[in-house]
């Protein structure tokens, strides 16, 4: 089973709880809407804050009775801890523009969500004339919304035209199609010298890090299969054991490194050069503009797809509304001209990522055509999957993540046994909801 574009992904961190949209908690369901001031959160990058503004300010010039007051999200925790904290305390901001579809079934078993399904009259029909069926990835398991489909990643391989060069490798057109491709020029690579390794992805043991190794590589070589289907792990599957087994490899050959990168874990490698191969969606080229002269490919798979045939991880970020808003109707509102083709159009043109919504085509094509690059993204929009919206997310890629960091990252055990066995508990956890 498949669900198109979903989300959760490098998580944003943020510090202790802003400003809150009013005072104590409310049910969000069966309850007077009404409308005044709000405060959102929005992320940290430089892009999205000036996106961010730019809405709010045009939103204030209108709605003087329903001013927003928006803070970029500081730094300091997870926004996992700090969100949770914040429902604890009754005091979440109306809006974060940085939810991530992992932690939507926690923040929903706290009480801390919205229904949009069932509040708004327009709330299903408002997601699904924007987001198409690509909303129903999002669903939680009662099939309803606790959350706003807002934007996506699609994540490809860039990789290094120089050290590319220096390796003896073809810089404009390298074979990485295949998984026995990418090892081979891994090996060119390493006996060049022309980088110190292949890939180095985030090496640490924190389960969100299982988003930017496997589960993209994973996705591409299953055909879209999510982590857990139906109450199930899905990863010792053929094509799961053929993913790890690559992984493995590139750990074992000494082509990608298990220890923590001294600098920027997410980009730093290879924007630096030390890895000459990376793991990004479009967001990365403003990490490695300047730095690096790259190119892009679809993820690679066992046996080798085209581009239109690739699924990807979608790294997905959406927009919560907390339930101890008081002006939901505001909130509501606000989200919605949020996300209005207008700021759809400048959220891509701004941040280089992708609004999720079925006419991306025709709202930006023209901006699209002038960027052969994120025209190559684009082509990987309807092929994003995210992961499964299930109870005991939290618990159910760390425990996929733990047994990675033996079996895969030391090769300690044999894999297929030691992914059997979080497979097994996996399958526990995921039937606990």
């Amino acid at each position: 089973m498949k669900r198109s574009i979903g989300a959760a992904a490098a998580l944003v961190v943020l510090a202790m709880p802003l400003a809150a949209c009013s005072g104590g908690s409310s049910s969000g369901g069966g309850t007077e809407l009404t409308s005044g001031p709000i405060s959102i959160w929005y992320s940290t990058n430089e892009q999205e804050i000036a996106w961010a503004e730019a809405v709010v300010d045009a939103w204030n010039a209108d709605n003087p009775d329903a001013q927003v007051t928006a803070a970029a999200i500081p730094s300091g925790k997870s926004s996992e801890d700090a969100i949770s904290a914040a429902i604890t305390a009754g005091n979440t901001p109306c809006l974060v523009y940085a939810t991530a579809p992992a932690a939507v079934p926690a923040f929903q078993k706290q009480g801390g969500l919205v229904n949009i399904s069932t509040t708004f009259e327009d709330g299903e029909s408002f997601v699904k004339e924007r987001s198409g069926e690509a909303a129903d990835g999002f669903r939680s398991p009662d099939g309803d919304l606790y959350q706003l489909p807002w934007k996506a990643n699609p994540f490809m391989l860039y990789y290094n035209k120089t050290a590319f060069a220096e390796a003896g490798l073809d810089a404009e057109n390298p074979s990485l199609a295949t998984y026995d491709d990418v090892l081979a020029a891994a090996e060119a690579i390493k006996d060049s010298g022309a980088a110190d390794f292949a890939l180095y992805p985030p090496a640490s043991g924190d389960y969100t890090n299982a988003l930017f190794d496997f589960y993209p590589f994973y996705l591409a070589n299953s055909g879209g299969e999510q982590l857990v289907v139906d109450d199930k792990a899905t990863f010792t599957s053929e094509a799961g054991l053929e993913t790890l087994e690559f992984w493995k490899t590139l750990y074992a050959e000494g082509y990608s490194s298990a220890e923590a990168y001294s600098g920027d874990a997410w980009a730093g490698p290879f924007a630096d050069g030390v890895a000459a191969m990376g793991i990004a969606g479009p967001w990365g080229a403003a990490q490695f503009d300047g730095k690096v002269e790259y190119g892009v490919v679809p993820l690679p798979t066992a046996d080798g797809k085209t581009i239109d045939e690739t699924y990807t991880f979608g790294d997905s970020k959406n927009v919560g509304l907390y339930t101890s808003c008081e002006n939901k109707q505001t909130a509501w509102d606000f989200a919605k001209f949020s996300m209005d083709a207008d700021n759809d159009l400048a959220l891509l043109e701004t941040t280089g990522q992708f609004p999720i919504r079925t006419d991306l085509t025709e709202v930006a094509g023209d901006f699209l055509a002038a960027n052969p690059l994120l025209e190559t993204f684009a082509k990987e929009v309807p092929l994003t999957v995210d992961v499964p919206n299930i109870a005991n997310s939290s618990e159910i890629w760390q425990t996929f993540r733990d047994a990675w960091g033996g079996a895969v990252q030391t090769g300690q055990g044999d894999l297929a046994d030691v992914m059997k066995n979080a497979g097994s508990e996996i399958d526990t956890l995921a039937s606990q909801g």
